[in-house]
């Protein structure tokens, strides 16, 4: 889980939430808004949650909306590990700053968003795209969706 940033072409700038899972390289939500707060990351974390499961551990960096009480609180409620990344180390939580790297370039660097409602729209379809027409070598060839319904693993690494 990590965010990525951008703008519009009006110059307003917006955050997306970004969220992986460790085994099956699946993007379940991506959440996009000007501001993105520790509360609302709960509550976007709960959406998938529902469906997919807790996992054991969430790989998180040491961002404000990642180490303030209201996450920590719910991690601790729902018998979730927070392993924090050491600063200035983004190479430990790989998976996320992979995703994050391609969905600049095939997205961000490759749209001018027109406004917040625009850029959503975009990305969302990315998201798609992604995890249901983009086979991974590392996934023996399956997309990260096929691989998660053929394995039927609960979600590993990042999903409260």
């Amino acid at each position: 889980m990590d965010f990525v940033t951008d703008s519009t072409v009006t110059g307003r700038r917006f955050r997306a939430l970004t969220i992986v899972d460790d085994y099956s390289r699946e993007c379940p939500v991506i959440e996009i808004d000007t501001s993105l707060g520790g509360r609302r990351v709960v509550q976007v974390l709960e959406r998938p949650a529902e469906i997919r499961g807790l996992p054991e551990v969430m790989t998180i960096d040491n961002g404000p909306e990642f180490t303030g009480k209201v996450l920590d609180e719910c991690a601790y409620r729902k018998g979730v590990k927070l392993n924090f990344i050491r600063p200035g180390k983004p190479i430990e939580n790989t998976y996320i700053e992979s995703f994050n790297g391609r969905l600049r370039d095939e997205c961000l660097y490759e749209n001018w968003f027109l406004n917040i409602s625009h850029a959503k729209e975009v990305i969302e379809t990315r998201r798609i795209d992604y995890n249901e027409g983009s086979p991974h070598t590392s996934l023996s060839g399956m997309t990260p969706s096929e691989y998660a319904k053929n394995n039927g693993k609960i979600l590993t690494a990042v999903i409260l």
